[in-house]
């Protein structure tokens, strides 16, 4: 009898060890990583994305790793597509797909089966919104979207001007309210979470452990060979834990050691 194939998510807060129990599965079962981190897709951000090493990378397949520049636009609907398209790849060479990492959205856009609008990015449409953004404030877009399509806009923090800007981009892009266009659909095959969890005071020894080792293996450099390469912090790549704190520090708007606390903070 074929077996049907099935997916693991390991799932739990930063630094509580998922990609280390996924490594360790790896040795015991016919297994390929899937990451579900939304700031590992990018290339030569290594040490601040805390990317599985080249050598644990070769041992075991990983996906959706170092597929994007930092400048080159990615999103939910691209991660979802492409994770989507990776779990089943794996399920045809009868192995076994472990979905890995902390981005929520990333993660349960898989879980849950969400179908997400295939809506290519408007450049021009979405420097218009940035700019507003800037100048009148985040919450007035807010205000547009509840306004627009008061579903979508419960389902998204009056914070997050990204996403934000994306559901108006789909909106004028299309004439649908996004929240029509967004639906979920029961993935085809049996889901299995693996819930990682640690007492709270350890979590943050650590978080504080793993921050302090990306500073002696290299961030700080890691993030002004990218500014070298052209990469300029207001990208939203940039704007991750750790790349933007090492930012602020290089436009003198924070010293070393404050740079290093708001990371673990």
């Amino acid at each position: 009898m074929t077996k049907m194939p099935c997916l693991i998510a390991i799932v739990g807060p930063t630094a509580v060890g998922k990609s280390e129990l996924a490594l360790h599965l790896a040795r015991d079962f016919p297994v390929e990583i899937v990451s579900a981190d939304s700031r590992q897709v990018y290339r030569y951000m290594d040490i601040g994305t805390n990317k599985s090493t080249l050598a644990e990378r070769a041992s075991t397949p990983h996906h959706l790793i170092d597929i994007v520049n930092p400048d080159e636009d990615f999103n939910l609907a691209m991660y979802h597509q492409l994770a989507t398209e990776a779990i089943k790849t794996i399920q045809q060479k009868g192995k076994l797909p472990l979905l890995v990492g902390g981005s929520g959205l990333y993660l349960w856009s898989i879980l849950e089966g969400w179908k997400i609008p295939q809506v290519p990015p408007n450049p021009k449409l979405r420097r218009d919104l940035e700019a507003r953004a800037k100048r009148e404030g985040g919450h007035m877009l807010y205000k547009e979207l509840q306004q627009i399509d008061p579903l979508a806009a419960t389902k998204i923090h009056p914070g997050n001007v990204r996403r934000i800007i994306r559901a108006l981009e789909i909106y004028h892009m299309t004439g649908q309210l996004p929240s029509q266009l967004w639906h979920k659909e029961a993935p085809g095959f049996p889901i299995r979470i693996i819930g990682l969890t640690v007492e709270r005071s350890k979590l943050y020894n650590r978080i504080d452990q793993r921050v302090d080792k990306m500073i002696r293996e290299g961030l700080v450099a890691e993030v002004e060979e990218l500014v070298k390469m052209g990469y300029g912090f207001s990208l939203p790549s940039m704007s991750g834990v750790g790349y933007r704190q090492v930012g602020q520090f290089f436009q003198g708007q924070l010293t070393l050691p404050e740079a290093i606390e708001k990371i673990k903070y």
